[in-house]
């Protein structure tokens, strides 16, 4: 009988142990020792205690153990993609800088040789510097369209400097007292302002209507005039610098052409009054 049980015993075991089994067996084993462990924790027995405590432990050490290599190979990677990124970020700055520079010393080249142009053609190139004024009166009658701004000679004001809104013209200095001035403006009648269109570079005389707009007066009739065209100073005359914009062409018929202002003469509240001078030749 004995010997039948042992037999018993044994074919279980060897069942258990078949490679096949060995894990369901390490699995069964783990989850009864669990639930063993549980069980005895709820009755607060002391050695159990230390030995749950002693289990999470050892638990958390190896795990942090565990997750060192990880960990370090995420930083290597984190870190090996930075400095690829940094790389690229790199040369993509020297690209950039060497861009930069090219453009730097055309740009240089560029402004050397407009200066030594303008010389040759006797240009205005240098310019005083700008002041701000505030308008303290227009008069806005039929026959006078000028402004009396708070700039006079104390303040370095002089006859004939230029009028600017912005960056477009609307005048010109006629008149200078001691704290203000008097500015004509180029919808005046008595205006009378050499001009360049442009596409084209027709030369003409922009004359002052007395009302919003500008008539140019002179016209070639082989100028075909469009209504994209702008119309700047041309620099004759020696009265402003050539290149500042003042309207746009508006063609009412062959014989009218108009020229809308870029501002709006009746809503100036600041302008810059600036003066140009020549630069000597060396």
């Amino acid at each position: 009988m004995a010997t039948s049980r042992d037999d018993f015993v044994i074919a279980i075991r060897s069942a258990f142990l078949k490679k096949g089994n060995q894990q369901r067996f390490s699995l069964i084993v783990l989850i009864f020792f669990s639930i063993s462990l549980i069980v005895l924790s709820r009755l607060n027995v002391p050695a159990i205690n230390y030995l749950k405590v002693s289990l999470n432990e050892i638990i958390y050490r190896a795990s942090f153990v565990v997750s060192i290599p990880e960990q370090q190979l995420q930083n290597a990677s984190i870190a090996l993609k930075n400095h690829f990124k940094l790389y690229e970020d790199l040369k993509i700055t020297k690209k950039k800088i060497k861009e930069l520079e090219f453009e730097k010393y055309n740009s240089n080249y560029l402004s050397a040789e407009n200066t030594r142009l303008r010389k040759l053609i006797d240009e205005y190139i240098v310019q005083s510097d700008e002041l701000v004024a505030k308008v303290l009166l227009d008069k806005n009658s039929p026959f006078l369209k000028s402004i009396i701004v708070n700039k006079g000679s104390k303040d370095g004001v002089k006859l004939g400097m230029a009028v600017l809104d912005n960056q477009y013209l609307i005048g010109k200095i006629v008149e200078v007292n001691y704290s203000t001035s008097r500015a004509l403006l180029v919808s005046d009648l008595n205006s009378k302002i050499p001009i360049s269109v442009e596409p084209g570079n027709f030369l003409s005389i922009l004359s002052g209507t007395g009302k919003s707009y500008g008539k140019i007066q002179y016209t070639q009739q082989d100028f075909n005039f469009q209504e994209s065209n702008v119309v700047y100073t041309s620099g004759s005359g020696g009265i402003f610098k050539s290149g500042i914009p003042i309207g746009k062409v508006k063609i009412e018929s062959n014989e009218n052409i108009r020229v809308n202002f870029f501002s709006n003469l009746s809503q100036i509240t600041f302008v810059k009054l600036i003066s140009f001078e020549k630069e000597e030749i060396e």
